[in-house]
């Protein structure tokens, strides 16, 4: 399949790119007793990018590239479909592949190991492996044998795409037929910093930018460079076709389709049900252990996250909330007001949504602070967590934690408080309600300090701060 095509903007990924790339120079070096081939594991939540990712590989190494795409079909299909594309590729010896046929997954991989060229580098990228193996369980032993006897005698890269995280990870798990054959490559989503450089945002503007879009390339790459999230907002609902509209059904088509338990049990959480109860208060027609089912289902493929109270005390009181942070956003405002903005009434959405917007960014940048603050290094001395605080009351409900371990710590380092609006500073109210919070929350003293982490910087002087281009900056790489 050639790439002569315009391409859409590519941005970030440079780490990813060199780390592929550095694969890639060593199947052209060769080695290895004769088999330079190698094997690339490529997981990654749905929309993240990881088929842009290899597709800008090829692109930028002008080498020999084959992706094939997993499509509804029998096994059969597949391996008709397999066989068909890489006779229209720009693979060396693609005629060889022109009117082949083959009854199994290894007689089509050793044809494909043929039609590569035997002295230079190639690609071959299977994207979908955990639909590819759920139509055919038998393809992993299949794709092991293949790669044994013929794929690694070529210098070749073989990139196996999934969103999948429960399949991918297993396929690499010890007692499994492709274990320790491929190298295992996490793609996450784009950082704050990533947003800050390529749209050329601000720090603060930029972490907004990183809750609206979660980091999916998809919707950075539409998005106009200095554009605050208001008037990019505004820009976006009005085109039902923008990838802020379109991209949160697509994800949710694929992993929890309309009618479903999961589906309803999703919505309930992205609309702000955390707890086990209120969850299932909000969908009354699912039954508990459905419910039950549905909850693991979704934490399993990682949509959903499940997190406990961090303290010095082990705890049950599970909080939920949407691991995406833009599934997050468009279950709140966008997905419920399909219609109004099919109907051109994006206004109406829009004045909805920034009616909410504080308080619902308040909440959802939580996960994201913590996330960075695990990042940084100067912590209180001897913090090994992050996390939060909560009782089956929320009285009281700290914002971020830290001890020295968890799941449950030993002592606990910090305590503190995300304060995240524009011109609300942290002050002395939010100073005196984390002081009364951390007295009652266990293992925690006059002594443990306080943390503030703001969007509009502070009032007192009493915290330690920390600033939204802190937060950005711990996304930034360790100078070499």
């Amino acid at each position: 399949m050639g790439r002569s095509g315009a391409m859409a903007a590519f941005i970030g990924r440079q780490y990813e790119l060199s780390r592929l790339q550095r694969l890639l120079d060593k199947v052209a070096a060769g080695g290895r007793a004769g088999r330079p081939g190698r094997a690339v594991l490529l997981r990654g939540r749905r929309g993240v990018g990881k088929s842009r990712l290899v597709e800008e590989l090829a692109r930028r190494s002008a080498v020999p590239c084959l992706f094939h795409s997993v499509s509804a079909g029998t096994r059969a299909e597949q391996v008709a479909a397999l066989l068909e594309e890489g006779a229209a590729s720009e693979l060396p010896g693609a005629r060889l592949l022109a009117g082949r046929s083959a009854d199994s997954w290894q007689t089509a991989l050793r044809l494909l190991a043929e039609a590569l060229p035997a002295e230079s580098p190639s690609i071959v990228v299977l994207d979908g492996l955990p639909e590819l193996l759920t139509a055919d369980p038998e393809l992993e032993s299949a794709l092991q044998a293949a790669f044994a006897r013929d794929l690694s005698r070529r210098p070749v890269l073989l990139v196996l795409v999934g969103s999948d995280p429960a399949v991918m990870e297993a396929v690499n798990r010890r007692g499994r037929p492709f274990y320790m054959r491929a190298t295992d490559m996490l793609l996450h989503p784009l950082t704050p910093a990533d947003l800050a450089d390529t749209l050329g945002l601000s720090a603060a503007d930029a972490v907004d930018a990183r809750l609206v879009s979660g980091g999916l390339p998809l919707i950075c790459r539409e998005w106009p460079p200095g554009l605050p999230v208001p008037e990019y907002l505004r820009w976006a609902l009005a085109h039902p076709a923008s990838p802020l509209v379109a991209t949160g059904e697509r994800i949710l088509a694929a992993e929890a389709p309309p009618g479903t338990q999961a589906r309803a049990v999703l919505a309930a959480v992205g609309a702000g049900h955390r707890s086990h109860s209120s969850i299932g208060r909000a969908v009354p027609a699912v039954p508990r252990a459905s419910l039950n089912r549905a909850l693991q289902s979704l934490v399993e493929r990682r949509l959903v996250t499940a997190a406990l109270p961090l303290s010095t005390r082990p705890s049950r009181e599970t909080r939920y909330h949407v691991a995406d942070s833009h599934l997050w956003f468009w279950l709140a405002f966008v997905g419920p007001r399909l219609p109004e903005i099919a109907r051109d009434r994006s206004d109406l959405v829009l004045a909805r949504l920034l009616r909410s917007w504080g308080d619902w960014r308040e909440t959802a940048v939580k996960p994201l602070v913590r996330a960075s603050l695990r990042r940084m290094g100067d912590l209180p001395e001897g913090t090994g967590a992050i996390g939060g605080y909560w009782t089956r009351t929320d009285a009281p409900e700290i914002d971020l934690v830290g001890t020295d371990r968890e799941p449950v710590g030993e002592r606990v380092t910090l305590a503190g408080s995300v304060v995240w609006r524009e011109g609300r500073p942290f002050d002395r109210r939010d100073l005196d309600a984390l002081i009364v919070r951390r007295s009652r929350m266990p293992g925690t003293g006059p002594g443990t300090p306080l943390l503030a982490v703001s969007r509009s910087g502070s009032a007192t002087a009493e915290v330690t701060l920390v600033t939204p281009e802190d937060l950005v900056a711990a996304w930034r790489p360790s100078p070499s």
